[in-house]
């Protein structure tokens, strides 16, 4: 029998799984009946959970090379402290891995045990592979947390990615760690091949039309359910999103497909139940998918039906995109009668300056429109550091009265059309962030939903008072005379304006539980100035917010030369490329001219320019100039010599580039391809195939617009 740690939000299911477990051990108790096992099954659902806490089980495959491997010494790793009083995580989901499709690091006879060393495939050298040695100890990862679980009151789910993708780095010639023998044995199972990429998904996804890989994956959850006394499963749909070659070529899935999958999560729900009532108590089904019925039907999973069948217990939603309020999530499950566990999975915002969307202060604004959406618990994803006050405060809304928060209007970015063509056009949440800026132009009013479930009433009940102000990323802006602002339609006053940053004060009394309308649009007094250059970088020194660059690799160089910047890329590896960029935000329709001053040393580099609807970018090569978009567009020159000026004009569809003054390329008409949604200025080094180098002494701007990087609303307490 379990210990019950008294976790205010985990006392009901504590409870429930002690009940369950005395069934179990009761005479006969094996042999509970359908009906008893679903009316179990759907207590067990609902009962107040905190948190499940996602671990990928990096702790295993990853383990310190000079610390001594034991059973308690892997799971002091990310679990012992979860179990603190103080802790709300009331459930671990543990992933064997279940990389490239069939590896998995538990004791598996049906896939393959990923025993392998990191350090042979030149990563992580400093660490080793505990997996074989908690097998040969008589245990292995999943058995040891499943242990420690029962003992100390704790659920464990065995989380499966049904079909992870992070061996897409394998190629013939340089083998990957995580590319399973299953795919080297049979190609013709995949979407695609290292050298035939696939425009959606990932060209080593497994392709879920093949009997044979849904056969296996059923294969492999049946193996843990049977051998493991998990009390929940965790299907993980969403690491990563793509199931079948139709959508992975840029179309979408037939009802053949849906019915595929349908399908196979029958068989894992009538397989549940079997095991179920065999051993007298339920596992659970959890699911993890995109929020939105109509993204997940084109992708092949018909999660309407699943919800409508009674194929999961519960809904976890989002990872790398958001395309819906947390309220949509919550509804669409309780229709169903199934429980609603928003997913906050790790912000991978880039271009940050002055709040972070990884602070404690942005979870606890994220956990608490959750909270207030009606979710019934707290699904968390890449956050493992187990000591985090994050796993102390998010699980409970009553523990985040009166603490500090922030509220994004967008905290996750990433792009749905990675993964389906055409999937943005589900999107119904905003998109802005330091990457992906809004653009303000001349009497358009840019309106942005934002969500805020702060619950004021209980703060002031606790004493508490608190001092609410918006904050708007505005590069370049000066005054706050620029920019109107309304909140809830009360025009905001009494600004200040620093490093590009406008903080307006807010009357708490305004806002709204929920949802509440921003409205950004720049001043009519706004004066203008056209010999103004709205933006000016000189190769004295590195660019600087709200510049953002590239991550590079150890491949790329950057470094100060005499008055200029030398950017170089000399790798030919994915993510060997550097650019520097800027959100601009300039107006289409509007004149706009980039200045860049480059000496060429080598290869292939590029000033990029995007307005929102169209991308275009000068390469310089040694020999000549050219535009991407429009090839056959070229000019011959030694761009070695010698620094040049070249000048981009811009407006609506035309684009012209002039060298020291006179026009060499010129584009008229044909500035209209590549940049939907972006309005972003880049210069910098090659690709990540190709090398290059160049001296950069001077990149400047002038444009009408002003683009906003973010919207962000800081609750502080006293």
């Amino acid at each position: 029998m379990r210990c019950a740690r008294m976790v205010p939000p985990g006392t009901m299911l504590l409870a429930l799984l002690l009940i369950a477990n005395v069934a179990a051990q009761q005479e006969g108790a094996g042999q509970m009946s359908l009906e008893e096992l679903r009316e179990m099954r759907r207590e067990l659902a609902f009962a107040p959970r905190g948190i499940i806490a996602n671990n990928d089980g990096c702790d295993v495959l990853y383990f310190p090379r000079d610390d001594e491997i034991t059973v308690q010494s892997f799971l002091d790793r990310r679990t012992t402290v979860l179990a603190d009083e103080d802790s709300q995580v009331s459930t671990i989901a543990y992933c064997t891995i279940s990389s490239g499709f069939s590896f998995f690091t538990h004791d598996t006879k049906v896939g393959t045990v990923l025993a392998r060393e990191s350090g042979d495939y030149g990563i992580n050298p400093q660490m080793r592979n505990a997996t074989q040695p908690l097998i040969d100890l008589g245990s292995d990862c999943l058995q040891s947390v499943v242990d420690f679980g029962h003992a100390n009151g704790i659920e464990v789910f065995w989380s499966m990615r049904m079909n992870d993708t992070h061996d897409n780095a394998h190629s013939p010639d340089k083998p990957y760690l995580l590319f399973p023998p299953l795919k080297e044995q049979h190609p013709e199972w995949l979407v695609g091949a290292h050298d035939a990429r696939t425009p959606h998904g990932r060209w080593s996804s497994v392709d879920y039309a093949r009997e044979e890989i849904r056969d296996l994956a059923f294969a492999y959850i049946d193996e843990v359910c049977r051998n493991y006394d998990v009390d929940g499963i965790e299907l993980d749909f969403f690491r990563h999103l793509c199931f079948f070659a139709s959508t992975a070529n840029g179309g979408v899935a037939s009802e053949a497909e849906r019915e595929m999958m349908t399908d196979l999560m029958r068989r894992v729900r009538g397989m549940t139940e079997e095991v179920g009532q065999q051993r007298g108590r339920p596992i659970l089904v959890a699911i993890r998918v995109p929020d939105s019925v109509e993204f997940s039907r084109d992708m092949g999973l018909d999660l309407e039906r699943w919800l409508q069948e009674g194929l999961a217990d519960i809904l976890i939603t989002t990872c790398y995109f958001r395309l819906n309020p947390w309220d949509y999530t919550v509804e669409l499950a309780h229709a169903n009668g199934v429980a609603a566990y928003p997913c906050l999975s790790d912000s991978r915002v880039r271009g940050e300056s002055r709040f972070h969307r990884k602070s404690l202060e942005c979870y606890r604004g994220r956990a608490m429109n959750a909270w207030a959406a009606g979710a019934d618990g707290i699904h968390t994803f890449n956050l493992f550091s187990p000591t985090s006050q994050i796993f102390r405060e998010i699980g409970d809304p009553a523990s985040l009265v009166a603490k500090d928060k922030l509220y994004f209007a967008t905290i996750i970015d990433g792009g749905p059309n990675s993964w389906l063509a055409g999937g943005a056009k589900y999107q119904t949440i905003p998109i802005i962030t330091p990457s992906h800026p809004a653009t303000l132009r001349r009497g358009e009013a840019l309106e942005v939903d934002l969500r805020v479930g702060e619950d004021f009433a209980a703060a002031r009940e606790a004493g508490a008072e608190p001092t609410v102000t918006l904050h708007l990323e505005l590069p370049g802006i000066t005054d706050v005379e620029q920019i109107d602002v309304s909140l809830n339609g009360q025009r905001l006053s009494g600004g200040t304006v620093s490093e590009g940053w406008l903080d307006l004060p807010v009357d708490a009394t305004i806002l709204q539980r929920g949802s509440n309308s921003v409205k950004i649009a720049l001043a009519d007094r706004q004066a203008e100035d056209g010999d103004r250059w709205n933006l000016a970088w000189e190769g004295t020194q590195k660019p600087v917010a709200p510049w953002y660059r590239d991550p590079g690799s150890v491949r790329t160089e950057e470094a100060l030369q005499d008055g200029a910047m030398l950017i170089a890329d000399r790798g030919q590896e994915a993510g060997d490329y550097h650019y520097y960029r800027y959100a601009w935000g300039v107006d289409a329709s509007e004149p706009a001219v980039v200045e860049a001053q480059a000496k060429v040393i080598s290869g292939s580099s590029c000033v990029i320019v995007s307005n929102g609807t169209a991308q275009e970018r000068l390469t310089l090569w040694p020999d000549h100039i050219d535009l991407h978009f429009n090839r056959d567009i070229r000019y011959d020159m030694d761009t070695t010599d010698d620094f040049h000026t070249y000048r981009l004009e811009m407006q609506g569809e035309d684009l012209k580039v002039y060298v020291d003054g006179e026009l060499r390329l010129d584009a008229t008409g044909l500035y209209n391809k590549g940049g939907a949604g972006s309005s972003i200025l880049s210069f910098g080094a090659a690709n990540s195939p190709m090398l290059g180098e160049a001296l950069w002494r001077q990149v400047r701007a002038r444009f009408t617009g002003q683009s906003c990087r973010d919207v962000v609303l800081s609750v502080r307490y006293e």
